[in-house]
């Protein structure tokens, strides 16, 4: 087995549990991001000790919304790739990653090379995270259909996978499908590839085929039960192999430290004490990584990252 590039060392590899956030992470509903504020917020997280940055990929503005009343929604978001390298390009070591790139929505060689590019110019520093759509709209606006995505979804997978692997064995199979070329020197370290969501696959194709699974946030008590699902798939499709566990949180950070957590849609609001409390009850649950959605808080992005970068990301990793 290779060894994991730089981003995964970080990011899933410590052993303790490690925070990232979503960007753009101070987007205005309905609006495209600031580049200067975000990159202040990139830089900032960096300088704090959060481990990566990550961002969707909406091929198209389809409105969205979820929750019972909830308003519908037009996501405008940058192209990923081009946006995560804007942030690479800003900072210096926290590593930057897509949660998802939409695979049958891109050619495999095209999103492959993408992907090799970024962890070049980013110094080792990229996940690749990989959805499988789910838009009808956006299926049909790229000729794809509902019926044929899991089959599409694991053939660019397995194209991908040989793109990005360092491992001569592994590349054999890109050579066949591009009649002896490849798309650029191959990576000295492996670049990571995590299912995000189900990508209309069986947890027992993820846990093989996959470096590592990311989901949304749930209850504790379910989202224990998810994590045991998963810990069952390693150990009969991944020889009982480590593989990490991701879960998202939609974040309202409070300004009373002291306040108590509450629900909120897939998420929380709490202070940071109980804040901080939740996270280690889940790390105990086993979840390496926690990807936070600030952008809908009540407070400003910036003050929120730098609360949490003093007050607990040092507390995660087991200073005081």
């Amino acid at each position: 087995m290779s060894v994991f590039n730089e981003a995964y060392q970080q990011t899933l590899g410590t052993g303790r549990l490690t925070l990232g956030l979503m960007t753009p992470a101070a987007r205005e509903a309905g609006g495209m991001a600031d580049p200067a504020v975000e990159i202040a917020v990139a830089q900032l997280a960096d300088r704090l000790g959060f481990a990566a940055l990550w961002t969707r990929d909406v091929p198209l503005m389809v409105p969205q919304g979820t929750g019972k009343g909830a308003a519908f929604e037009t996501v405008p978001l940058d192209d990923p790739f081009l946006w995560l390298g804007l942030l690479a390009s800003a900072t210096r070591r926290i590593a930057i990653g897509t949660a998802a790139a939409v695979l049958p929505l891109r050619h495999p060689l095209h999103l492959a090379k993408s992907a090799l590019s970024l962890n070049r110019l980013s110094s080792d520093r990229f996940l690749l995270g990989l959805g499988s759509g789910d838009r009808e709209p956006e299926l049909a606006a790229f000729q794809q259909s509902l019926d044929t995505l899991p089959e599409t979804f694991r053939d660019y997978w397995k194209t991908v996978r040989a793109a990005l692997s360092p491992d001569p064995a592994d590349r054999i199979a890109l050579r066949e499908i591009t009649g002896g070329f490849d798309l650029m020197v191959a990576p000295t370290t492996r670049i990571p590839m995590l299912a995000v969501g189900s990508a209309r696959q069986s947890l027992q194709w993820i846990a093989a085929n996959a470096d590592g699974w990311a989901t949304y946030h749930r209850e504790e008590g379910r989202q224990k039960g998810r994590i045991g699902l998963w810990q069952m798939a390693l150990r009969e499709r991944a020889g009982g192999e480590p593989k990490p566990f991701v879960q998202s949180l939609n974040l309202d950070l409070v300004e009373d430290p002291h306040a108590p957590a509450q629900a909120i849609e897939l998420g929380i609001r709490a202070g940071r004490h109980a804040l901080l409390d939740y996270l280690l009850r889940i790390e105990q649950l086993q979840v390496n990584h926690v990807l936070l959605h600030l952008a809908r808080g009540s407070r400003p992005v910036a003050e929120v990252v730098e609360e949490i970068g003093v007050e607990i990301v040092p507390r995660l990793q087991g200073s005081s």
